[in-house]
């Protein structure tokens, strides 16, 4: 009687010793299942910053070969115009033209701090301030909100559109000269 009552006490205890085990191992299990519940979502915000980065990358290479490419071409438009110059203006164009070659990072942080600063002057007051006065009669663009997902990408189309609207004027105030020239000749 005295084995079996041993039997009966080293079964029962053997029994309690599994089931502790058994819930520390499902304790553990939990924990670690937790653990790679919160890796894998990690895992898949990671993938997602990493499609934004390069969403973002890919868009900032285009623009930097689409404005490769305007350089290109504008500094054609250049050498053709230059030699109808006359001397003067030949030195001053060249001047001009080797002082916009220089331009160190310095000088474009700058000048990106104060568009972006503008442009959230402008978010607060609502309205979309242009870098350059407008013409008579043209209205202001509006630019697109920064979000994070979009930052860098609005950036490039924030400084497109100002660089358009530069142009715009330019060319406004060049047709006015040239108008003026005709005026000017018919006189004569």
């Amino acid at each position: 009687s005295q084995s079996s009552q041993q039997l009966k006490f080293t079964t029962s205890d053997s029994c309690d010793r599994i089931k502790d085990e058994f819930q520390f191992l499902q304790a553990q299990y939990h924990s670690l299942k937790l653990e790679c519940d919160k890796l894998a979502s990690e895992k898949s915000e990671m993938q997602r910053h990493y499609i934004m980065y390069y969403e973002m990358s890919y868009g900032l290479n285009i623009e930097m070969h689409k404005q490769a490419e305007i350089v290109k071409r504008l500094n054609g438009i250049c050498a053709q115009v230059l030699p109808y110059l006359s001397q003067e203006h030949q030195q001053q164009v060249l001047g001009a033209i080797e002082r916009a070659k220089q331009v160190t990072p310095p000088e474009m942080n700058s000048i990106i701090r104060q568009q972006l600063q503008a442009h959230q002057l402008s978010q607060l007051q609502g309205l979309a301030l242009p870098m350059t006065p407008l013409p008579l009669g043209l209205t202001p663009p509006s630019l697109p909100a920064v979000t994070t997902s979009s930052g860098l990408f609005s950036l490039s189309s924030i400084l497109a559109s100002q660089a358009q609207l530069a142009k715009e004027e330019k060319a406004a105030r060049e047709g006015g000269d040239n108008h003026r020239d005709e005026e000017a000749e018919k006189s004569d």
